[in-house]
């Protein structure tokens, strides 16, 4: 069962004595049961998960994750992001950004003892995801007094994340998938879908001109009555570089097809 701790009062519990799977955090050495969440915390924090773990900035993002910021506290945010070992136990630090999801039933007493107990140990950002209610997210960081942020604005946690976060990206499906999508474009260098479509079309118009370059070569060595034998097609198939395949156009009108092969090869 839950015990609130009173203030100062340091509970009997160490976080060595609890092992992942037990239900509980601690707080000063008190237990705090983890309860399930509903269905629809457990919706959104899916969303939210996928964007966090996309972005170019982050390595890894856990759930649920137990860390131990004393001998007598162990907490574990919904979502956290940072740095995670890949190995068992309990993490030896606290996360740069932690995210707790806020519904019904949310213990708000308990709640900022916890986003106390992570900004003590070292966390820079805390967001809370309220979904009780108009949806928002509560912005908490060491010593500064908590701002709302409300769906249109962006959530911002320099060092940690390389992109802002749309506000409502840590519930809704389909703004969560576009900003993940967006992410895992710039992961792999691009910085958005039209980049990826000018750069398809540059391609598209390269390997055009690559084409009618080979057509070339080959028509000019047939009307000079020479074979275009399967090697010397290969050979032409195989080169895309435009400047390469002008320069064996020129050769073609006087070289041997031999000579021009032995010129595509590398």
């Amino acid at each position: 069962m839950t015990m609130r701790p009173q203030v100062g009062e340091s509970g009997p519990f160490f976080v060595d004595q609890l092992r992942p799977g037990d239900p509980y955090e601690l707080s000063n050495g008190h237990p705090i049961l983890c309860l399930p969440k509903g269905g629809r915390a457990g919706r959104a924090r899916s969303v939210g998960a996928s964007v966090f773990a996309s972005d170019p900035a982050v390595q890894t993002v856990g759930i649920d994750v137990g860390f131990a910021l004393s001998p007598k506290t162990l907490r574990a945010p919904d979502l956290s992001v940072g740095e995670l070992p890949d190995q068992p136990g309990w993490v030896q630090a606290a996360p740069p950004l932690a995210v707790e999801y806020a519904d019904t039933g949310q213990d708000e007493q308990e709640l900022q003892t916890k986003i106390q107990e992570l900004f003590a140990a070292g966390t820079r950002h805390v967001w809370v995801v309220r979904l009780n209610g108009p949806r928002r997210v509560e912005v908490h960081q060491p010593g500064q007094k908590p701002r709302t942020a409300n769906p249109g604005e962006q959530l911002e946690a320099p060092g940690i994340l390389a992109n802002p976060v749309p506000v409502e990206a840590l519930w809704d499906r389909e703004t969560g998938l576009r900003v993940t999508f967006r992410n895992l474009l710039q992961r792999q260098g691009y910085a958005s879908l039209d980049e990826v479509r000018a750069e398809g079309e540059a391609q598209g118009r390269a390997e055009g001109e690559a084409q009618g370059l080979r057509r070339a070569i080959t028509t000019v060595l047939l009307s000079r009555g020479l074979a275009v034998d399967d090697s010397l097609q290969a050979a032409l198939a195989h080169c895309g570089d435009p400047d390469v395949l002008e320069a064996t156009l020129l050769r073609a009108t006087n070289a041997s097809a031999a000579d021009l092969l032995a010129t595509l090869r590398p």
